[in-house]
């Protein structure tokens, strides 16, 4: 579906408002006091430094102290009343923010940007675990790209709107009225926002913060795929920040002391990463696609790499236009505006994902850990930049090719420690690039809960096209001959495939395979089986087994027909010997998964499994 098909909506519209006003809000206030205590004469540069780090420190702060309360709140209470609370805060303090810009009293400021941020730790569990109450699955993945986007131009406008008031004759009376004006327009959209029912009302408030951070994080690691991907998340933050931070200084070192240049930088990073959230959405379609996550993290890297090679030339002087700097730096400013979309491609699935698949019960409280990671990953990207650049020296260019070097090693770690998203990524490439694969019928496979689905068997990559097709991971049964394929089964076993074979070949093989297909549907799992037991050699449908009927009679679970259409003829089929010339003229050749609505399993039969999947592949 469109991104901006959501916008739309009551469900998200309102939402996407109050979070954008809050980021841009946020931003504004931390930007404009940041101004003042850089240029206040009252302090030295010795002093202003220390301030400045004080109030990025306790803007932070909160994040470790009070996201996991908020996550538990966000857990145990309604969620929309809940966000129009913490609005309402929101609006006191920034009256108090107000008053205190008009007496220019920067220890009032820094203690209000204090509740800021914790009016930020709170907010954040709540909004993340709202979006799967409010969106159906196949809206999840468009609405976190939406929110990425979004914020990000936000954070975007509140710094640059900071530095516009600032240096107005008014500023002070201008930021005031501005920062109240914000916190009410986002109360407002607040009280449109509709209702999220407790995911655990029953839920007991711990409120020792020391203690709570630690059952969080304990939460996280509940579900490995999922700590995992939180820690990929905080990486991805690690190196956004180490990014923003330096962008200024690299601008000042190897391109001009003047300020719009570090605007500019900011903006195409910004941009990028909306760049990203569409990319991401187009390439995914309506599901979540953990296939296009090595595509984000290579992106981060090459695009690190060439950023640092285009950037020892940098051609500039002081009566260069902005578009003359523009036009003959064009490939540095296309690197970061690539690198900050690759980082998009990379986190947007990731976020959509923790919501997906963390307990109901609890998910606010993951993404409260998600959030306390991510705040001391960013904190960790500060001492890291310290660290390199004043104790051992390096430029901030050779700063940011360590971290395009760091990132190589850590995607490396990510994609050897779940392999699903190497996994899925060989599977995306397969189905969008040899492929133009289109799907009917899909919203049939149940969204949670065990499932079998049967499909035709027409070619060697029919599980792949099947896998690749549906919104949830697919545990497939499969020939032991073809899942000991030498190299390729290693690929197999990374996609936890059931190996089976007839009786009469081994016992032992066949019992072990249905027993691990009643282990998987007993925990939720869907399964997939070609019942003809054999790729077709003629384009027709073979006669099916029965062994669908042992499965169901085991484990009673609803079974949904499938169908491959325009796969006969392909490379990977057997309708003729491989040729350069067939492969060329197949390639990119059309395709369509089909899927009829589930069969309960009390009417299950192998015929009339057969007629269903005829009717399918031949309609």
């Amino acid at each position: 579906m469109s991104q901006l098909s959501l916008l739309k909506k009551q469900s998200f519209l309102p939402y996407f408002i109050t979070q954008a006003l809050g980021a841009f809000n946020d931003n504004l206030f931390k930007n404009f006091l940041l101004l003042v205590i850089v240029f206040s004469s009252l302090y030295n540069q010795a002093e202003s430094a220390m301030l400045v780090n004080l109030a990025a420190g306790l803007f932070i702060l909160p994040f470790f102290l009070f996201a996991p309360l908020g996550g538990q709140l966000a857990d145990k209470y309604e969620k929309s009343r809940l966000i129009k609370t913490l609005k309402l805060i929101e609006v006191g303090v920034m009256a108090l923010g107000a008053w205190a810009i008009q007496m220019h009293s920067i220890p009032l400021l820094l203690g209000l940007l204090f509740l800021m941020g914790a009016q930020s730790a709170f907010f954040g569990p709540v909004k993340f675990a709202l979006m799967p109450q409010h969106l159906k699955q196949k809206e999840l993945l468009a609405g976190n790209a939406l929110v990425e986007m979004g914020t990000f131009l936000a954070i975007l406008g509140g710094t640059l709107c900071a530095g516009f008031i600032f240096h107005t004759e008014d500023s002070a009376f201008t930021a005031s009225v501005c920062v109240v004006v914000l916190s009410l327009l986002g109360f407002v959209s607040s009280l449109f926002i509709p209702k999220a029912l407790p995911n655990n009302a029953e839920l007991t408030i711990n409120w020792n913060p020391i203690k709570q951070v630690v059952k969080t994080i304990r939460i996280t690691k509940q579900n490995r795929t999922v700590f995992l991907s939180i820690l990929a998340i905080s990486w991805f933050w690690f190196v956004g920040a180490t990014y923003l931070t330096q962008l200024p200084h690299f601008a000042k070192t190897l391109i001009s002391d003047d300020p719009q240049y570090v605007t500019m930088l900011l903006t195409i990073f910004s941009v990028g990463i909306a760049l990203g959230a569409i990319i991401c959405e187009k390439l995914s379609g309506d599901k979540i696609e953990l296939g296009i996550l090595p595509l984000g993290a290579l992106g981060m890297s090459v695009f690190g790499f060439d950023l640092y090679f285009s950037s020892q030339n940098i051609i500039t002087s002081n009566s260069m236009t902005m578009v003359d700097f523009t036009l003959n730096n064009y490939r540095l400013l296309l690197d970061l505006m690539l690198l900050s979309a690759s980082g998009s491609i990379f986190v947007v699935p990731l976020n959509a994902l923790i919501q997906q698949r963390s307990e109901k019960e609890h998910r606010a409280q993951v993404i409260a850990g998600n959030n306390v990671l991510n705040a001391l990953f960013m904190v960790g990207s500060a001492l890291f930049s310290i660290v390199m650049l004043t104790v051992v020296h390096l430029s901030v260019l050779e700063l940011f090719l360590s971290i395009a070097l760091l990132n190589v090693i850590v995607s490396i770690y990510v994609f050897s420690q779940v392999q699903e998203f190497l996994i899925r990524f060989i599977v995306w490439i397969i189905s969008r690039v040899l492929y133009r694969a289109k799907s009917t019928g899909l919203d049939n496979i149940p969204e949670t809960g065990p499932a079998v689905l049967v499909c035709n068997h027409v070619s060697f990559v029919d599980a792949i096209l099947v896998g690749a097709a549906s919104r949830r991971p697919v545990r497939f049964v499969m020939d032991k001959n073809i899942a000991n394929l030498p190299v390729m089964k290693y690929f197999f076993k990374w996609a936890k495939t059931i190996p089976i074979c007839s009786p009469k070949v081994s016992t032992e093989i066949y019992k072990q395979a249905f027993d691990q297909i009643d282990k998987e549907l007993s925990s939720g799992e869907i399964i997939c089986i070609f019942p003809e037991g054999k790729i077709t050699r003629t384009g027709e449908l073979n006669e099916f087994k029965r062994g669908i009927e042992h499965i169901v009679k085991r484990n009673p679970v609803p079974v949904v027909p499938m169908g491959l259409k325009g796969v006969w003829g392909s490379i990977f089929s057997r309708s003729g010997r491989f040729t350069i010339m067939r492969a060329i003229k197949r390639f990119r050749s059309e395709l369509e998964v089909v899927a009829s609505t589930p069969i309960p399993a009390e009417q299950i039969s192998a015929e009339k499994l057969e007629k269903v999947v005829y009717q399918l592949v031949n309609n």
